[in-house]
């Protein structure tokens, strides 16, 4: 397989190319993956407060966007989520996600999803990854 077969460009979180994606952009600063978000009315599950699978989708690309950073192709083999607080719409969050131990071929990786208004944790994540390629 080529680079090129691991094109994210079209990735719902990330890729510049999805006319209905999240955009986001991520980037490395002392070794944790960050971004940030703003749900908007699109991305409502029930009045005024973002879909928790929108949530889900922020700490799974934080924390896959750190091994991809780290020019590492993984997907998500397992995930132990905590939601701590609803996010409502129109309310800025910052993404962090960081690696706490790689083992063979599995990353240990931890998302976060922290309120940019308050630095509330509105929710978080373990989760193991398998790494699949080397880009």
């Amino acid at each position: 397989m080529s680079n090129q077969d691991y094109s994210a460009n079209n990735c719902f979180v990330c890729g510049p190319d999805n006319p209905i994606g999240l955009r986001i952009q991520f980037h490395m600063h002392n070794d944790i993956c960050h971004g940030s978000f703003t749900p908007s009315e699109n991305h409502m599950g029930y009045k005024n407060v973002t879909h928790g699978g929108i949530v889900f989708s922020l700490l799974d690309d934080v924390m896959a966007n750190w091994l991809f950073l780290q020019n590492k192709v993984a997907q998500t083999a397992k995930c132990d989520l905590r939601y701590r607080k609803p996010l409502p719409i129109n309310t800025k969050v910052n993404l962090e996600g960081t690696c706490i131990k790689q083992k063979g071929k599995v990353a240990f990786m931890y998302g976060k999803v922290i309120s940019d208004i308050n630095d509330e944790l509105i929710a978080e994540s373990h989760a193991k990854f398998m790494i699949i390629s080397d880009l």
